[in-house]
């Protein structure tokens, strides 16, 4: 059984690798994570009892305890998905985007490459570090075309940029170090475990606290839409049969306007919860100013995963919809959980503190 040291893992796709890995006995983990706002330890909770789980709290950017844990552990393989991700957030404090996701990058780099260094060459043969970025440092797209593994990057944000360059730094340890790499580029996930800032569960949750439903601008901004399940199984055999050095692209083949993604949610939760009054949801749509440097579109060619290692999603909209509002509906306790007082879905990102 391989040993996977992950960051992040305590995050929304990080939690749902670490559950697929650990529940499907595929490997034994080592999660590390520094437990910022949107990393929770009851997101992993139980997993302990596997013996095939351990957590450390820890900080990528902390080269000593990084290069400890390397040592200690003696991973097989790494998946790096430790990054601040809000595009909000980005807006108002990108500083801490910077930090974490270019220069906690390179320390991951460094310590995975001194590490690898001094693997025996059996152990070197099979050793390889995963990074998984974002379609969005690609740009925007147009109403036409999709992106692909060739696609120049135009990253638009602070948080795309900050990825952009954590990606060019995988690319560049391993034409010059020799480092075993690969990078993921993914479409918006959803699901379970996803921190309540997000589009779909601040939907979800404003619906049902009879709080008005922002959508930015117009709700004409478009997007490929993944079921996170779906997405780390995707990493997973990208980890174990991607071509070392490679770029995939992974994408749920679901796009869908904004608007039309809340009424979708309006609508299963009319059917699922019902408002007392016997209104819907939908009622409780409301316009707000868009997002500064708003991206148009964004879709995903998933043509290379797809004929090189056999993936395909298994989800598609509706049914990866459905089991996020159902998930979202039967675990209230864990939304009230991470948000512990911490944030109360209020509007973010207008570009006022950067």
């Amino acid at each position: 059984m391989q040993k996977i040291l992950i960051t992040g893992g305590a995050g929304f796709i990080g939690a749902n690798l670490v559950h697929y890995l650990v529940e499907n006995r595929l490997a034994n983990v080592l999660n590390i994570d520094k437990l910022t706002y949107a990393g929770n330890t009851v997101s992993l909770k139980g997993l302990e009892e596997s013996g095939l789980y351990r957590f450390e709290q820890a900080d990528i950017c902390d080269a000593e305890a990084i290069g400890k844990l390397f040592k200690d552990f003696q991973p097989d393989g790494v998946m790096h998905l430790a990054a601040e991700s809000h595009v909000d957030r980005s807006i108002d404090g990108p500083a801490a985007f910077l930090q974490t996701n270019i220069m906690g990058t390179y320390t991951m780099l460094d310590a995975a490459l001194s590490y690898y260094k001094g693997l025996p060459a059996e152990k070197q043969r099979t050793f390889r570090f995963l990074h998984i970025s974002t379609d969005e440092v690609f740009g925007s797209l147009g109403t036409t075309g999709m992106f692909h593994e060739e696609t120049p990057y135009d990253p638009r944000s602070p948080y795309s940029a900050s990825k952009a360059s954590s990606d060019h730094l995988v690319r560049a340890w391993h034409h010059t170090y020799g480092l075993p790499v690969l990078i993921t580029n993914c479409s918006n996930n959803y699901g379970p475990y996803q921190y309540p800032e997000k589009l779909i569960p601040v939907i979800i949750l404003n619906a049902l606290q009879n709080k008005a439903i922002p959508v930015y601008g117009n709700g004409e901004n478009v997007r490929d839409w993944l079921f996170v399940e779906d997405h780390v199984r995707a990493l997973w055999l990208v980890l174990n049969e991607g071509a070392t050095g490679g770029t995939y692209l992974i994408g749920g083949n679901n796009e869908q306007k904004n608007i039309d993604v809340v009424r979708k949610i309006c609508g299963l939760l009319d059917m699922l919860k019902a408002r007392e009054d016997g209104r819907s949801y939908v009622e409780q749509i409301t316009f707000v100013t868009d997002r500064p440097g708003h991206d148009l579109r964004y879709a995903i060619d998933a043509t290379k995963i797809k004929n090189e290692l056999g993936w395909t999603p298994v989800h598609d909209f509706e049914s990866g919809m459905r089991k996020t509002v159902e998930w979202y509906l039967n675990h209230t306790d864990w939304c009230n959980a991470v948000l512990a007082g911490s944030y109360n879905l209020e509007r973010i990102g207008l570009g006022e503190k950067a």
